[in-house]
């Protein structure tokens, strides 16, 4: 495999034409957090952009951020944590689970992450302002700017969310970014049950008390972060007072599950920053793991038609409209994606994608749930306009793409 490390947007945009006239695949890596997220295949040259790394613009008083594409997810969140301001999609770090080290901005939103404040915040895609990159052509583009409404007609940069890296290679991205809470707590409800958990959940996620995490940890889970058994967890943000008050009304609301304990501020933040990563799953490197989006009402009825086949745990996040699950190795050849898509389709629907396992698992199985008729052929089409010779990417999400 032949590397290369283009230090500039003009650099990267070479490369790219280069590829495109000779046809060439490239796998495209910015710090390689999540390479091991996707189909494997071997390319003929990979394309490393860790050389863009750097704030480029960052006005505080205006609540924008512009950064290339390899910064470090750290590297900002320091920054921005020093003035008072956050991501607040919270995007959670592949880092625990992979072995590897930080993810990128970059990364980030080709993968649109998020974390435990997705119910309150959105993902990635719900913060992105623009975005430079270079299509499969070669040709650089540049989309939005740096203000909340400057879009008029398709978004692009929303549109390339999630498309790790098969449409374009983006150089710059830039992100709104918002005040962080003054304190925060955490209400737990120990000893529930997967499904008296989610309907505690549930009950919070409906009262106005603006809840900004909502995560059961069964027990397996719960011991990995510290509790002694099952826990049922809701964070609540903002100023002192408004955090106070809320958590009375919230306790009071859930007393019928369980009585309500409390984690101050310190606590919260490792607790929650434990949730964001899967860092329960994170523990058992042996282990296949699943990220699986549904209601949150079918998530405990799911993973328990689950585990009646295969020995799997699971945690709940999103109000339980999240499910990680973690299986022994040894669940068939697929790792179980066709007994979970299935169990899917049982209990309404939503989608699997298979974060952890692997390489020749991987191969074999759907990493992504399957596209129905008319998403998939709206793929092909924005595929066909971005990368019409098939060079980014190639079947890193989709056989088809």
């Amino acid at each position: 495999m032949t590397f290369e490390a283009p230090a500039t947007a003009a650099e990267v945009a070479a490369s790219v034409t280069e590829a495109a006239n000779s046809r060439t695949p490239l796998s495209i890596n910015g710090l390689a957090s999540k390479a091991r997220l996707g189909a494997p295949w071997n390319a003929a040259r990979r394309l490393d952009l860790s050389a863009l790394s750097g704030v480029t613009l960052y006005e505080p008083e205006e609540l924008v951020l512009s950064a290339l594409a390899a910064t470090p997810i750290e590297t900002i969140e320091a920054l921005l944590a020093a003035n008072g301001q956050e991501l607040a999609f919270e995007p959670m770090s592949f880092g625990a689970l992979y072995g590897t080290g930080p993810g990128s901005l970059g990364g980030c939103l080709m993968a649109n992450l998020s974390g435990p404040r997705r119910i309150k915040a959105g993902a990635a895609r719900d913060h992105v302002l623009g975005v430079k990159g270079v299509n499969g052509r070669g040709e650089a583009f540049k989309a939005g700017g740096t203000v909340v409404k400057n879009v008029t007609g398709y978004d692009l940069s929303r549109g390339l969310a999630g498309s790790f890296g098969t449409l374009a290679v983006l150089t710059e991205l830039t992100f709104k970014v918002l005040p962080r809470a003054e304190t925060a707590a955490t209400l737990v409800l120990p000893g529930l049950s997967p499904k008296q958990a989610i309907e505690a959940l549930c009950a919070a996620m409906g009262a106005p008390v603006d809840v900004s995490g909502a995560a059961h940890l069964p027990p397996f889970a719960a011991r990995a972060l510290g509790f002694p058994g099952s826990a049922t967890l809701l964070r609540l943000e903002g100023f002192a007072p408004s955090v106070n008050e809320r958590f009375e009304r919230l306790a009071a609301l859930l007393k019928p599950f369980a009585g309500a304990e409390r984690l101050d501020a310190a606590a919260s933040a490792t607790l929650w920053r434990g949730i964001r990563d899967v860092a329960p799953l994170a523990e058992q490197p042996e282990k296949i793991i699943w990220k699986i989006s549904v209601a949150p009402t079918a998530g405990p009825p799911l993973a328990a038609t689950i585990a009646k086949v295969y020995q799997s745990e699971a945690l709940f996040d999103w109000s339980g409209g999240l499910v990680w699950l973690a299986f022994e190795p040894d669940c068939g050849p697929d790792a179980g994606a066709e007994l979970i898509r299935g169990a899917i389709a049982v209990h309404g629907g939503g989608h699997a994608t298979l974060v952890r396992a692997p390489d020749d698992i991987r191969a074999a199985a759907r990493v992504f749930h399957p596209q129905p008729p008319a998403l998939k052929a709206l793929s092909q089409r924005l595929k066909a306009e971005f990368d019409p010779f098939g060079i980014l990417e190639p079947g890193r999400m989709q056989a088809e793409v």
